[in-house]
C-alpha cells in the first residue's frame, strides 16, 4: 500500500514536472494567459472605438488576442532554455508577411499586442498592467483633447484646365486662401495649353471644404480632386 502511495505521488510529481514550463507552474501559466486574453481584449475595443484607421478596425481588433497570446506562449517556452532561444531566432528568419501595414497606428496596436504578450511570458504581470493601464489612458484623454480642440484637415489640391483657355492661377490662390488656413504651392505643370497646379493645403473645417469646392466650381472649365495628405 505504501508502495502504491509512493509509486502515485512520484507518477504526480513528474506529471507537474512535465507541465511546468521553466519556472512557471501551470497555475501562473493559465493566470497569465488569462490575464492577456483580457488586456488585448480591451486594446481591441479601445483601437475600435479611438482609432482613425481606415482599415476595418472590427476584424482587425481580433488579431491582437491571437497575437497577444502567441506572443505570450512563446516566450513563457523558450525563456526556460536557450537552446530554445536560439531556436525561435532561427524559426523568425524564414517568416516572411506579405501584407503591409498601411497605416503606422495599426503598427502602434500591434506593438502593444505584442508588447502585452512579451511582459505576461516574462511572468512580469504588475510591470505589463500598469503599463498597459498607462497607455489606454493617454490613448482616451489624447482623443478627448482631440475632439475638444479644432480639427485640422490636410489635403492635396489639384488642379487643372479643361479647356483651350488659359488657367487663371491667381482666382484659383485666392479661392483657396480665402477658406484655408494654409495654401502651399507644391507643382506645376504647363504641357502645351494644358496647366496643372498641385497644392499643399489646410483645412479647418468639412465646411470650409464645401464652400471650397463650391468656390472652384464658379470658375469654369477646370477640373480639381481633394486627395488626402499622408
Amino acid at each position: 500500500m505504501i508502495t502504491l502511495q509512493s509509486n502515485s505521488k512520484t507518477f504526480l510529481n513528474q506529471l507537474a514536472n512535465q507541465f511546468s514550463i521553466g519556472d512557471t507552474s501551470p497555475t501562473e501559466f493559465l493566470i497569465n494567459i488569462f490575464i492577456t486574453i483580457i488586456l488585448a481584449y480591451i486594446l481591441g475595443l479601445i483601437y475600435t472605438k479611438y482609432g482613425s484607421s481606415l482599415s476595418n478596425r472590427k476584424k482587425l481588433k481580433q488579431t491582437f488576442v491571437l497575437m497577444a497570446i502567441t506572443v505570450m506562449i512563446v516566450i513563457t517556452i523558450v525563456k526556460s532554455s536557450l537552446a530554445l532561444s536560439l531556436g525561435l531566432v532561427g524559426a523568425l528568419s524564414i517568416v516572411r508577411f506579405r501584407t503591409a501595414i498601411k497605416e503606422p497606428e495599426e503598427l502602434v496596436y500591434f506593438f502593444i499586442a505584442i508588447a502585452i504578450g512579451l511582459g505576461m511570458g516574462a511572468n512580469q504581470r504588475l510591470l505589463t498592467l500598469v503599463g498597459v493601464v498607462i497607455i489606454i489612458i493617454y490613448i482616451i484623454i489624447q482623443n478627448i483633447n482631440s475632439e475638444k480642440q479644432e480639427v485640422l484637415q490636410n489635403l492635396i489640391v489639384m488642379v487643372s484646365n479643361t479647356s483651350n483657355s488659359k488657367l487663371n492661377e491667381k482666382e484659383i490662390i485666392d479661392v483657396l486662401k480665402k477658406y484655408c488656413s494654409r495654401v502651399d504651392l507644391r507643382r506645376l505643370d504647363e504641357v502645351n495649353s494644358t496647366t496643372e497646379l498641385s497644392f499643399s493645403v489646410e483645412f479647418n473645417s468639412l465646411q470650409n471644404i464645401l464652400e471650397a469646392k463650391t468656390e472652384l466650381k464658379k470658375i469654369g472649365s477646370i477640373q480639381f480632386s481633394f486627395i488626402e495628405a499622408y
